[in-house]
């Protein structure tokens, strides 16, 4: 075979194709993808396309290695050595096809279809590959209802039983604010395309304020950080509400107007101090005061939350007192005020036909996959238990909590277990059956974003490698060997992308398929980002039609979205409907005096891109960063290897000493895979398996631990 360096130049066929990056990223970026003879060699960011506006960042620049990874998976394979080994011998698809169907059905005779249960996330973003390829499937089956809250669904809770499900926001609007408060997000590792636009506005004048534990790429470019102790923003929010009510800060028309439960939350705030809050989350009671201050007094103010903000036990109050914060001051007035959480919810998903909830059993059961070491290891006492799993868009062994409970499930010779993937994961090493699946070069797609208002097309640009297949395909193939005939299990890709958006909606308008396919991709039909007000009159979608600080849902419940197959909210226990203060379950009362903080890595999506050499040079190998303080302490010196333990595991990481990191603060990046890490174990060793208050959100930030040499 002819390598392609060898070609002559002038035998060389060069295209561009238009692409769209598939992490699990609010940036969703365009992507232009150079093929020359059928193998492509580049990608680059589209330089038309507003919000990618030309970059990629260093998680997906060089996605042909991925493509054309030597240890990629291209056929069916089959476990030949013990469970874990990563050994496994080459089958055809016909051979993997008839196993798994008859080790599903023989589960389902002898223990009833609930024993099956799915595995995924989203590994892919894409509407047709991402988050609810295998629901129609597994819902027609009557598996164990996957939930699936790891990232965002006590945020998204809160936010709608505060302000609804509205976008609120355009990111690009943030060119208008005047003073920028980025909550719990390090924007420039985990949002970038989103930075330029804070840039832009700190160029023209806006204060841009960062509250975290940590002094990262992003806090080093604000004008103010502010260190805070994990899980206690929620103090920090309702005390700079007591600030804003008692200093006469509202806007008294907004309130009156626009929101409902006010003199509810004036009286919960009343004994919120700053002193009060200043014990709890260590920022002096003056800096409270000031950054309330100028908050309530810098028109338009903006506060972007990420998704560590909900990762302690009071998570979704957290969201809900952060959420009251612009109505209180009349933020959402002015272009560029408010709160950006998910621009996703301007997106009219039709994620029904793709759910297809209609084919689930009433009652099934559920079991969250933030539980599942617990499920498979036989803690939760499960009947039936789960004998067949199958693992798609996901890599549980690094992304669950509890990880050494994950190991030991996953190893059980009685347990069937399924996993598609690019390469071998370190969940697909305990598999008996691993499929391979295509990249987003070699798939068609399209994807929604939960980072700004464009749609963007995935045209395939190679043809698939080996024998890989997308996963609409994988589900097709499987429902026809188990015989399942209804009409969602034989459409075609093109037919999946027809159901994919509500055409009719407004915000479609002069968007269609074939215009998407013609420009790579286009803005949803909404006012531009000079123009985005939507709630300066109010017109918020919840049951008032108001902002509600006090909440007119007061049932805890799961946003459908995250809930495989379902819905319908599911009720849950009753909660206080107006804002109030859960403090972190963990304390160094039990012993461990540091609080771990797993934040989202700079090179790695997850555990995606975990298996990448250019990423893992860039990322470093499992580490944990100690402020001196804490390391002078223990001993430890910059550059050593340590333990990192609790009563629920350990892992060996290597220290860095930094004054950036606040005191009683350890933080360690997630997404090293196991087989990369030292004791084969990485942070999710150690990190709890308790849901916060809302939406079953995870807590992985309320967290204690203690480090030694090791």
């Amino acid at each position: 075979m002819t390598a392609i360096e060898d070609i002559p130049l002038t035998d060389v066929t060069t295209t561009t194709v238009r692409a769209a990056c598939p992490h699990d990223c609010p940036d969703t970026c365009a992507m232009l993808v150079t093929v020359e003879n059928g193998k492509a060699t580049e990608v680059r960011g589209d330089p038309d396309h507003p919000f990618t506006n030309g970059g990629l960042c260093v998680k997906v620049n060089n996605y042909p290695d991925k493509v054309y990874n030597p240890e990629r998976l291209l056929h069916p394979m089959r476990r030949v050595g013990p469970k874990g080994s990563g050994r496994f011998e080459q089958i055809t698809w016909d051979e993997a096809l008839t196993e798994i169907v008859s080790r599903f059905r023989a589960t389902i005779d002898e223990h009833g279809p609930e024993s099956v249960m799915p595995v995924s996330y989203l590994g892919t973003q894409g509407i047709l590959n991402g988050l609810n390829v295998g629901d129609p499937f597994f819902n027609k089956m009557g598996a164990t209802v996957s939930e699936r809250t790891y990232c965002d669904s006590g945020a998204c809770t809160a936010y709608t039983m505060t302000i609804g499900a509205t976008a609120g926001v355009d990111p690009e609007s943030l060119v208008h604010s005047r003073y920028i408060i980025i909550w719990a997000c390090n924007m420039v590792s985990t949002n970038l395309h989103l930075w330029p636009f804070v840039a832009e506005a700190q160029r023209r004048g806006a204060k841009v304020v960062v509250i975290d534990p940590m002094k990262h790429r992003t806090a080093k470019r604000a004008d103010w950080h502010i260190p805070i102790r994990p899980g206690t923003d929620g103090a920090l929010a309702l005390a700079m509400m007591h600030v804003i009510i008692s200093e006469g800060l509202t806007d008294e028309d907004y309130i009156r107007d626009h929101t409902v439960g006010y003199e509810e939350l004036a009286e919960r705030v009343r004994e919120h101090t700053p002193e009060w809050a200043s014990e709890q989350t260590g920022i002096p009671a003056e800096d409270i005061r000031t950054l309330a201050r100028e908050y309530a007094t810098s028109a338009p103010s903006m506060i972007r939350i990420g998704v560590a903000i909900e990762r302690h036990a009071g998570g979704g109050q957290t969201v809900r007192s952060i959420a009251c914060l612009p109505a209180l001051v009349g933020a959402w007035k002015n272009v560029g005020g408010g709160l950006l959480q998910l621009p996703l919810w301007a997106h009219p998903v039709n994620w029904g036909a793709h759910m297809h909830p209609e084919l689930q059993t009433p009652g099934t059961r559920v079991v969250n996959q933030y539980l599942l070491g617990r499920a498979l290891n036989g803690e939760m006492q499960l009947d039936p238990p789960i004998n067949a799993l199958m693992v798609y868009n996901s890599n549980p062994l690094v992304v669950c909590p509890e990880q050494d409970k994950m190991a030991e499930g996953l190893a059980r010779e009685d347990l069937f277990t399924v996993v598609s993937d690019h390469v071998l994961t370190d969940t697909a090493r305990y598999a008996d059956i691993v499929l391979p699946a295509t990249t987003q070069l070699e798939q068609k797609d399209l994807m929604f974003s939960w980072g700004h208002f464009y749609i963007t097309y995935n045209e395939p640009a190679i043809e698939p490698l080996g024998e890989a297949i997308p996963n609409t395909e994988l589900f097709r193939r499987l429902a026809a060997r188990m015989g399942y005939t209804e009409p969602c299990f034989t459409r075609t890709d093109d037919e999946m992308m027809a159901e994919a958006y509500d055409w009719d909606a407004p915000a479609m308008e002069g968007i269609t398929l074939e215009s998407l396919r013609e420009s790579g991709w286009a803005r949803l039909n909404l006012p531009g980002p000079d123009e985005y007000a939507p709630h300066a009159e109010g017109n918020f979608p919840t049951p008032s039609g108001k902002t509600e600080f006090k909440s007119s849902i007061e049932n805890n419940f799961v946003v459908p979205l995250f809930r495989q197959g379902s819905n319908d909210h599911q009720p849950g226990e009753h909660v206080d409907p107006v804002p109030h203060y859960v403090p972190p379950r963990e304390t160094a009362d039990g012993g461990y005096r540091l609080n771990l903080i797993s934040p989202k890595s700079h090179a790695f999506v997850n555990s995606s891109a975990g298996d990448q050499d250019k990423q893992k040079r860039v990322q470093g190998e499992q580490s944990v960063i100690l402020h001196p303080q804490d390391a002078e302490e223990r001993g430890i010196s910059d550059g050593q290897y340590v333990r990192v333990y609790n009563d629920r595991g350990q892992y060996i990481a290597l220290a860095q000493v930094s004054e950036d990191i606040a005191p009683g603060v350890a933080l360690s990046p997630m997404g090293v895979w196991r087989k990369n890490a030292k004791d084969q174990s990485t942070v999710n060793a150690v990190n709890p398996f308790r849901f916060a208050d809302l939406g079953n959100a995870p807590t992985f930030s309320d967290t204690r631990v203690e480090v030694e040499v090791v």
